[in-house]
């Protein structure tokens, strides 16, 4: 169902637009995102179209000038594929599609795809199976005419690469399907987290690609897949671990990002369900990323949405090996301060400093401060454990000795 990717780079085109709501510095931001995605995905990013649109085209989203300018480059560069970072109506995504004569894909589909990729279990496999189907129900009129043509590439893994699933009855009836089988694994699942008793639930939560993985490596002692690529970790990963003298359970979950599928979302309840359940939630941040406070931002928004925002929580702020800071001389008196001038030292002075001892800031890969973040974790969890077992105090001992054995 799913195909591997092959080792040559597929050429890919990107296109964003400029709005009242994305000025010019936050659109080519969005553009940096979605070249990542692409090379998570396998593409490699040959050119960069930006258009200021006010209301996108109902036809074409970008204007008729614009495409003809991509028409002409895809034919001429040999393009597999574009890529549109705000999400295509299924009659835009035709129209482009008629006149470009190639893939055509929105922000959606390339994170639908990459999920395909990164799907390892059956659980995984079906919620993605699941969000595709659904995302690809509205589009199935000619979309499935260059499916039935087996090509590969980015956002042809998964569903629909037979000519019988071009029946939309068929498609909803696989939905049907698939519902009622992750609605039995979710019970199954729920099953499992009562079974883990009432030891206290710690989740990593944060944007993509923010090291929750490596973090999950370092105090757990596992061996959790981690790499720089965007939804590294797409399976929840559920691990014992003892810090000090408190045994808790720690799970690593999949990374949000702007503009998160609702598809995904909805698909991904289980996994989202871990969070849910959790007692203590540890925001992992990148805070080398320029723009990390708007993920920050991101994640406040999916944890609202998902009845999480008002937990207990620690901001972990991870990746101070890579951060660097712009600086300014003393005798420049026409550069204007603005955070990209801001040391460490200066953005705990800002917002953060009304953390007070709920944050800290870690280089997970350097294991620096991680013996900080050890006490901090220990001292949350020691609080709801203590509130949970008033009168088990003397049970810290013999989980420690049951560890050792």
């Amino acid at each position: 169902m799913i195909e591997e990717k092959s080792l040559e780079l597929e050429k890919v085109v990107l296109i964003g637009i400029m709005n009242q709501e994305q000025d010019a510095e936050k659109s080519q931001e969005y553009l940096d995102e979605l070249e990542f995605l692409t090379f998570t995905a396998g593409g490699e990013v040959v050119k960069r179209f930006t258009q200021k649109v006010d209301t996108p085209n109902p036809k074409t989203f970008i204007g008729s000038g614009k495409m003809e300018e991509v028409k002409q480059f895809v034919e001429a560069n040999d393009i597999g594929a574009v890529i549109f970072d705000d999400e295509l109506s299924p009659g835009q995504q035709r129209n482009i599609e008629k006149m470009l004569k190639c893939k055509i894909l929105d922000r959606t589909g390339l994170i639908l795809d990459i999920f395909a990729q990164r799907a390892q279990t059956s659980y995984a496999r079906t919620q993605v199976e699941l969000a595709q189907y659904e995302y690809l129900l509205p589009r199935l009129t000619g979309l499935w005419t260059h499916l039935e043509r087996q090509q590969g590439g980015i956002g042809m893994r998964g569903p629909g690469e037979t000519e019988i699933e071009t029946d939309r009855r068929i498609v909803r009836d696989r939905i049907t399907l698939l519902k009622k089988k992750l609605i039995t694994i979710d019970k199954q699942m729920a099953v499992q987290r009562g079974n883990r008793g009432k030891m206290v639930r710690v989740a990593l939560v944060g944007y993509t690609n923010v090291g929750k993985s490596t973090l999950m490596n370092v105090i757990s002692k596992s061996e959790v897949f981690a790499e720089n690529k965007l939804f590294a970790t797409l399976d929840t990963t559920v691990r014992k671990v003892v810090i000090k003298n408190i045994p808790f359970l720690l799970t690593d979950t999949v990374g949000f990002i702007r503009k998160l599928p609702t598809q995904l979302v909805e698909s991904f309840k289980s996994t989202l369900d871990e969070v849910r359940e959790a007692d203590l939630l540890l925001h992992v941040v990148d805070i080398s990323h320029p723009n990390f406070e708007e993920h920050i931002d991101s994640v406040n928004k999916i944890l609202d949405e998902i009845k999480s925002a008002d937990k207990p929580s620690l901001m972990i702020f991870n990746k101070i090996d890579n951060y660097t800071y712009d600086t300014i001389d003393d005798d420049d008196l026409v550069t204007e301060k603005t955070t990209a001038h801001y040391s460490l030292d200066n953005w705990k002075k800002t917002w953060m400093s009304k953390l007070d001892e709920n944050c800290i800031f870690i280089s997970a890969l350097n294991k620096e401060n991680i013996d900080d973040f050890k006490d901090k974790v220990f001292d949350a969890v020691k609080k709801i454990h203590i509130a949970r077992f008033p009168y088990n105090d003397f049970l810290y001992h013999e989980y420690t000795e049951e560890e050792e054995e």
